[in-house]
């Protein structure tokens, strides 16, 4: 047998291939969560955009750890999360080949955000979609009261079509709603449909779908790096300093035979932009909008808001509700995001803990920040030259 001089196991998981840059360009479901009919009717997911992180000083309880009754540092992301709109019902029937819409049911009045993201250019269109279907509603909704009994009686999964409000967004320039279908877990389907129907045209927000200390997953698409080499992308070792034409290679590409590269050897091409759900983050904190003393704490009981000194960096000022999560999340700031209730049953105490937030910092997160407020700031600097008369 032969010897080889270096040590070199696989590098990066062959569980992301293929790594190329993803079609769901703000976050797709690929599956809700277990059912429970004895629970009532409640919502899953909900849409958010990535604002910015700051971090947060929390007290630990986790009887007999280490860290038990003694404060920590955590690094905490914020997410938007304007109210969204629910526009519609769809409902599913299961085939052997998997789910099978049975039919969709829209809302009367539907806004000009949701019509947008019908068309490609909204500017020369005749903007008239959904006129027609909004005449079912005359003459009793007959119609329409028959397709909502058919997903009552035939269908096993009911979801509302809900759309995003980017009105509210005032640092965004998208006029343009991003759509998606939520799915209805608890009760029967009768009652999901009756569930449904009782939302339609009207918000929904964050804190009745979500609360604090509850672990969620937060779907989305990673901050893309373009086409890179092999050291990076799949984090494979430098060849010598002496090798002929570069080190950040791969030595041995294959055998001679087969004569063919086989697909689990490293090569060059595009990293990031990939479509990622991230488990079990969990919710330190829920904000409401117009709230200015959202992160005051027992500890800080300084009035302040989420939005640091200069608004976070590359987004701007949170306006509307938010949720606070901890650690980091998938993509760019504005990035939308999908945040969806767990999976999972949990049952371990880091979990179940409920999370004792007792400081938010809201220094400026351009440099090396030093107030938490404005009017701290001018307390300590005192009168300044520049705003005398």
């Amino acid at each position: 047998m032969s010897h080889r001089k270096f040590e070199a196991p696989r590098h990066g998981s062959l569980g992301f291939n293929p790594r190329k840059r993803t079609k769901h360009h703000s976050g797709r479901v690929r599956s809700f969560p277990k059912d429970d009919a004895s629970k009532p009717c409640h919502l899953t997911a909900f849409r958010g955009y990535k604002a910015g992180m700051t971090h947060v000083v929390r007290g630990v309880d986790r009887p007999g750890a280490l860290m038990h009754k003694r404060e920590v540092v955590d690094a905490v992301s914020v997410i938007e999360t304007p109210a969204m709109v629910v526009v519609g019902v769809v409902g599913y029937v299961e085939t052997p080949s998997g789910l099978r819409s049975l039919t969709t049911v829209f809302a009367e009045h539907l806004s000009e955000e949701f019509k947008r993201r019908c068309y490609k250019n909204w500017f020369s269109s005749k903007k008239k979609a959904y006129t027609k279907y909004a005449k079912k509603y005359e003459n009793g909704a007959k119609d329409i009261e028959e397709q909502l009994d058919r997903i009552a009686k035939f269908c096993t999964f009911v979801r509302v079509i809900a759309h995003t409000q980017p009105k509210k967004l005032s640092n965004f320039r998208m006029k343009k709603a991003h759509i998606m279908e939520i799915q209805i877990n608890g009760g029967d389907a009768a009652a999901k449909v009756d569930f449904a129907k009782s939302l339609f045209e009207k918000e929904i927000t964050v804190d009745s779908v979500f609360a604090k200390d509850e672990n969620i997953d937060v779907i989305g698409v990673t901050k893309g790096r373009g086409y890179e080499g092999v050291t990076t992308r799949w984090g494979v070792s430098r060849l010598p300093r002496k090798t002929h034409r570069g080190l950040r290679k791969v030595a041995c590409i294959g055998s001679w035979h087969p004569a063919r590269v086989s697909d689990t050897v490293p090569r060059a091409g595009q990293n990031g932009y990939f479509h990622r759900t991230e488990q079990n983050k969990k919710i330190y904190r829920i904000g409401k909008a117009g709230d200015e003393k959202s992160c005051m704490t027992e500890a800080d009981l300084t009035e302040k808001s989420i939005t640091p000194m200069g608004g976070f960096v590359h987004y701007g000022e949170v306006r509307n509700d938010w949720v606070m999560v901890k650690g980091a999340i998938v993509g760019v700031k504005k990035r939308p995001l999908v945040l969806r209730k767990s999976m999972m049953n949990h049952s371990s105490r880091k979990h179940l803990e409920v999370i004792d937030v007792r400081f938010i910092d809201t220094s400026s997160k351009l440099g090396h920040g030093r107030f938490q407020t404005a009017e701290e700031k001018a307390k300590f600097l005192g009168p300044l030259a520049s705003k005398q008369n």
